[in-house]
């Protein structure tokens, strides 16, 4: 197989575990995962099917694209933009070249933002959340399918990444309370917010070579690079974030390692009370680190 040698001919299975052996040269540790994963996408194929299938042989068509996903995944490139798609807090969105894969860790920043938001009062009107910078609209479009009262706004420099939140919104069935605006940050935005949220580009712009590939050649440069310290993007966001939040709403936003002392520095900087702890992803990292808007 690493001559080359087809997938024809071979069953199901022993093509599965061939995939395996050949992303584990480069990825031992998810081999096995991304082979049952592609060879299921490859196949129309669910790990079900997989099984039940096991012992029939590949067809020539089927083997071509097991080829191809093979060639692609041992660049670099990651399964999910193989895919096409990637699953976040449920929810499957469909990603472009303009956006991020969504990451695990941004959940936790779904996770405070809900558990403030539930803890607080809102007014009577309808409650207005805004995603800035938001990509695939994935922290956006996760907030609307658990608060089915809210409207949303996610705004993002980059059109190609607004037309692709755009149709995940559409494809959720929840484009009638999302909306998209081109702009830096909440630059074009006004009136008031009952939540903020963002994941902004915070890595260091010395750290950006040291990334591994399947970010550094496949995510987007804009939506990675903060600057010499990685925080450039909060400076601009943090003080146009207040200014929308009404009077006890509060911005969440997601942090590098190492990053949430200063971003707390931040948040208090532009007026914002620091009344929750910065949130831990699964790894320990402070993740997700809010300020709140002091009520009137």
């Amino acid at each position: 197989m690493r001559g080359g040698e087809s997938f024809a001919g071979k069953t199901v299975g022993a093509a599965r575990r061939a995939l395996a052996e050949r992303i584990k040269s480069a990825y031992a540790d998810s081999a096995e995962l991304d082979a049952r994963t592609l060879a299921g996408a490859a196949l129309g194929l669910d790990l079900s099917g997989l099984i039940a299938a096991a012992a029939r042989q590949v067809t020539d068509l089927e083997s071509a694209r097991l080829e191809e996903f093979a060639q692609r995944r041992l660049t670099g490139e990651p399964v999910a933009r193989i895919l096409g798609f990637k699953e976040f807090w449920g929810l499957r969105l469909h990603l472009s070249s303009a956006t991020l894969v969504p990451r695990a860790d941004t959940e936790t920043v779904v996770e405070l933002a809900l558990e403030i938001w539930r803890s607080g009062r809102h007014h009577d009107r309808q409650p207005r959340v805004a995603d800035l910078g938001t990509g695939s609209g994935a922290i956006l479009l996760a907030l609307l399918s658990e608060l089915p009262d809210v409207i949303g706004v996610g705004t993002d420099a980059s059109q190609a990444a607004l037309r692709t939140a755009s149709s995940n919104a559409t494809c959720l069935g929840l484009a009638s309370r999302a909306t998209f605006v081109a702009c830096n940050y909440a630059a074009a935005l006004s009136g008031m917010f009952d939540l903020i949220v963002s994941n902004p580009p915070y890595i260091a712009s010395g750290d950006l070579a040291g990334l591994g590939r399947e970010v550094r050649y496949f995510d987007p440069h804009s939506a990675l690079d903060g600057g010499a310290d990685g925080l450039d993007a909060y400076r601009v966001l943090v003080p146009q974030a207040a200014r929308l939040l009404a009077p006890g709403a509060a911005l969440v936003v997601e942090a590098g390692i190492g990053q949430s002392g200063p971003i707390e520095g931040l948040l208090e900087a532009a007026g914002l009370m620091l009344e929750w702890p910065a949130r831990a992803d699964l790894a320990g990292i402070p993740r997700a680190v809010a300020g709140r808007r002091p009520p009137r």
